[in-house]
């Protein structure tokens, strides 16, 4: 599988890491050349510097021929934005853009961009841990696929299988 990655933060790099380590071929891109100072020596895959948002620079990285790009970054508009660059415009397998507010994710996985919502995941994470019930939110947004009808669907938290809440 070819995955792209945007933003080489911690959770970019141990993606990148990870997958390249299972025999994915990976290219990351950020815009500081220091972020890839996370990368571990062992890393196979490609580094890139440039703007992950900008169509040209994911073009000539390679991007439209990704199975699946991750926007990682530190910001959720960032992350947005160049989830919809792809969607509308490279056409990969998926994308996904981590977003950290719940009620913006949910929004725009209904026009069709999936999103990973972290605040939810760390809520429940911790609710679980000291034995409280989970919040019952989804983390992950997944867009409808193109047979399923209209409204995203949610698909797991971070304490309940996804077959449990589709339903």
């Amino acid at each position: 599988m070819r995955v792209v990655i945007v933003g080489c933060g911690r959770t970019g790099a141990m993606l990148a890491e990870l997958l390249d380590a299972a025999g994915h071929s990976v290219l990351i891109i950020d815009i500081r050349t220091g972020a890839f100072d996370r990368l571990a020596e062992s890393f196979k895959g490609e580094a890139v510097r440039g703007d992950g948002t900008d169509e040209g620079v994911l073009r000539r990285a390679g991007a439209a021929d990704a199975d699946v790009i991750l926007f990682l970054t530190e910001g959720d508009n960032r992350n947005i934005m160049g989830a919809q660059v792809a969607r509308d415009t490279l056409r990969p397998g998926r994308s996904f853009a981590k977003v950290n507010d719940p009620v913006r994710a949910e929004a725009y996985a209904q026009l069709g961009i999936d999103t990973v919502c972290r605040t939810t995941m760390v809520a429940d994470t911790i609710l679980t841990a000291i034995g409280l019930p989970a919040t019952g939110l989804p983390a992950l947004f997944a867009r409808p696929e193109p047979a399923a009808g209209d409204g995203a669907r949610s698909v797991g938290t971070g304490s309940q299988p996804a077959a449990a809440q589709e339903g």
